[in-house]
């Protein structure tokens, strides 16, 4: 079986990747030693998505799963869309970006909370892209609640009023976005 490399440094991300398709041969540039980092500058999850697994995969010889994640808020059109991981810069913290996200909804009460986690994962390998996408509905909860995940886990509220870090351990890889998308990639990739 060939090895296929996860395009992140995200070793959350990295381990969410592998539970989810545990019958491919992953690795990560952890493994391989690679501190490679792509400029996700596209205005799009797939364009990122695709640059990410593009570039990764012609630097280092594998081929390459990469995935762009956003969480869409609708009172917002979207917002921060393809920005959720730098809408702050660079350098800040998970938790930073939670209060933002909360600071800016505090006066929006039930369905104005209304919001989309979206993922687009891509497959590159020798010029060709295999896409899957995936998202789930929710909303963001009026303050963080839980203690598992990561990211905006623990401030996206599913339909059944927990949020993605309140849920038992592997049980938002059973129902997430990013499950989602591997998932569409994987029957894609099967055939």
């Amino acid at each position: 079986m060939k090895k296929i490399l996860i395009a992140t440094h995200n070793s959350a991300k990295a381990k969410e990747i592998k539970e989810i398709l545990p019958d491919l041969d992953l690795i990560t540039l952890e493994d391989i030693n690679c501190e490679m980092d792509v400029e996700e500058d596209q205005e799009t999850f797939e364009g990122n998505s695709k640059k990410k697994a593009k570039e990764i995969s012609e630097k280092t010889g594998y081929p390459c799963i990469a995935d762009d994640t956003g969480l869409c808020i609708d009172a917002f059109d979207g917002w921060p869309g393809v920005h959720t991981a730098r809408f702050l810069g660079p350098n800040a913290i998970s938790e930073d970006k939670r209060k933002a996200v909360l600071e800016k909804m505090k006066n929006l009460k039930g369905e104005e909370r209304k919001a989309e986690f979206k993922c687009v994962a891509t497959y590159y390998e020798n010029g060709k892209y295999i896409i899957g996408k995936g998202e789930v509905v929710g909303r963001i909860a009026e303050y963080p609640r839980g203690n598992n995940g990561f990211g905006y886990d623990p401030i996206f509220e599913l339909p059944d009023g927990k949020t993605y870090a309140e849920l038992p351990d592997g049980e938002k890889n059973k129902i997430s976005h990013r499950r989602k998308a591997l998932e569409d990639l994987k029957k894609k990739l099967d055939n």
